[in-house]
């Protein structure tokens, strides 16, 4: 922009209602603020400002032009401001939420890479199954497994998260192996009912087509990592995101069932954060090391 170093000085000096002040802020002369202001006026071919010995006033023209430079002002030093927190060392507490059984399986290597390389910076994690409003109990950040983030809220998407259908090896050699998702209704299915998304069923797309299952079994436990044991131990069928399971589909000691099924839809791990004007170091940095860690091809899918 041609005008700007004018239109700054302008908004300075109707933002301190003088021109000796404005020329004090801007480190310059007051006799160079003047020259400005006037070099802008005589650009624009209008008179911002009605300047007499005793007081300064804006015109009409002056007060519209002014609410633009004003805007343009804070953009400027909101761009600077951003610069230097990027420069800034991440440093304090990190409050971060996570689902308990993601931070139960990955939080502790993730958290010990990131401290290795920010020893100015304390993690305090809290791990629960309860979604926490970050406002009201002062976190900074919420990693949650979704596929519709929360819209008041920035989300970052860090990593695909598929679900999928399992069993050992065991359990599906006295039981069968079930073909398509209405299979399951003949098989004993393990459920967590605090799992929200399950209470209605199991969803699979087939095709094109959505199919909810009313999955039952003998056994309902709160606990994912018991009913992890559980089908470890062949007592029946579970559906499970891959970053639980994963290392366990790799090894052998469970075999996913109905692979040509999406089990519920498109989920991600996003990392959740307040829309603030200014991210902070630390958060910022901690987002960046977990899109280095996972990757769009997180370990847990490599099966």
């Amino acid at each position: 922009m041609e005008h700007l170093a004018e239109m700054m000085t302008f908004a300075k000096v109707v933002e301190l209602k003088s021109f000796s002040a404005a020329a004090a802020a801007l480190s310059t002369s007051k006799s160079l603020v003047s020259k400005q202001v006037t070099s802008l006026e005589n650009a624009l071919g209008v008179r911002l400002l009605n300047r007499t010995t005793r007081r300064m006033s804006l015109t009409e023209i002056g007060a519209a032009y002014y609410e633009h430079c004003a805007r343009i002002a804070q953009e400027i030093e909101s761009a600077e401001a951003t610069v230097t927190q990027l420069q800034a060392a991440p440093r304090g507490v990190l409050k971060i939420t996570t689902p308990m059984v993601f931070a139960e399986v990955h939080m502790a290597p993730v958290i010990h890479a990131f401290l290795k390389q920010y020893d100015q910076v304390q993690v305090d994690l809290n791990a629960t199954e309860r979604i926490v409003d970050l406002v009201e109990e002062g976190f900074d950040l919420a990693l949650r497994i979704t596929d519709q983030p929360t819209p008041t809220m920035v989300a970052r998407r860090i990593a695909p998260v598929r679900w999928v259908t399992c069993a050992s090896p065991a359990y599906l050699k006295r039981h069968g192996m079930p073909r398509t998702p209405n299979d399951l209704l003949k098989h004993q299915c393990l459920v967590n009912p605090n799992v929200a998304m399950l209470k209605s069923g199991w969803h699979y797309r087939v095709g094109g087509r959505k199919v909810a299952v009313p999955v039952s079994g003998n056994c309902r436990v709160n606990s994912s990592g018991v009913l992890l044991q559980m089908a470890l131990a062949g007592m029946g069928i579970v559906l499970f995101p891959t970053y639980v399971v994963g290392p366990y589909v790799k090894n052998g000691r469970l075999k996913v069932v109905l692979p040509d099924c999406i089990a519920h839809g498109d989920m991600a791990l996003y990392a959740i954060y307040m829309p603030n004007r200014y991210m902070q170091p630390k958060v910022r940095a901690f987002i960046d090391h977990l899109l280095a860690y996972f990757g769009p091809e997180p370990e847990w899918d490599r099966f």
